[in-house]
């Protein structure tokens, strides 16, 4: 079993939608023996954003490729091939103004690939990573949760799934900016929705 975790918050300490990650990776690993758990934090290793440069590296074919070039498709093939492997995705995903974070949305534009993790057919877009399994942990500092105001949920369901993955399951600590009391409670209602989701 490989768990894929990918911690989104501009935050390299302290994040809620962290620390709510890493307790859904514990009761996955405590329930999945000898699973291995890939981490990539964003803010520690931030991925590049696209650009015109990373637009021309693309959409050049790779043996015609400079080695300026080849270093850039080599960041984001890094990136595919993490989740390609993984069994279960976690993401870490706090809102930032209604929406994900720049640090989420290019690590998105760097694994959704024409050809590789989604392609065209005779009957539409087909999603190629198939089979897993993904957790969003949603940290907000008001309470979104179905809502007009909760842009993230479906734009997530939407790409995740547009790349294949559909079994998306969402566990939110909300309320976090509302005082102490409201802090708490939001944190162990996230408790409480991960031992829901990830019986023991």
């Amino acid at each position: 079993m490989n768990i894929l975790q990918i911690n989104s918050s501009a935050r390299t300490e302290g994040a809620i939608s962290t620390r709510v990650a890493n307790d859904i990776v514990a009761r996955l690993q405590a329930r999945h023996s000898g699973s291995k758990r890939t981490l990539r934090d964003l803010s520690v290793t931030p991925h590049p954003t696209i650009d015109n440069a990373a637009l021309g590296a693309l959409f050049t074919k790779p043996e015609e490729r400079s080695a300026e070039q080849k270093a850039r498709v080599a960041l984001d093939d890094a990136l595919i091939a993490e989740i390609q492997a993984a069994d279960i995705v976690v993401l870490g995903v706090p809102m930032y103004n209604f929406g994900v974070t720049v640090q989420l949305k290019n690590w998105i534009d760097a694994i959704a690939r024409a050809q590789v993790t989604f392609k065209y057919g005779e009957k539409g877009p087909e999603g190629m990573l198939t089979g897993k399994t993904v957790y969003l942990a949603l940290a907000r500092g008001g309470i979104y949760r179905d809502t007009p105001n909760d842009s993230q949920v479906p734009y997530l369901k939407n790409v995740l799934g547009f790349l294949g993955m559909t079994d998306v399951r969402l566990v939110y600590a909300e309320g976090l900016a509302m005082g102490p009391e409201a802090l708490e409670s939001a944190l162990a209602a996230a408790q409480a929705q991960i031992e829901e989701a990830i019986p023991a």
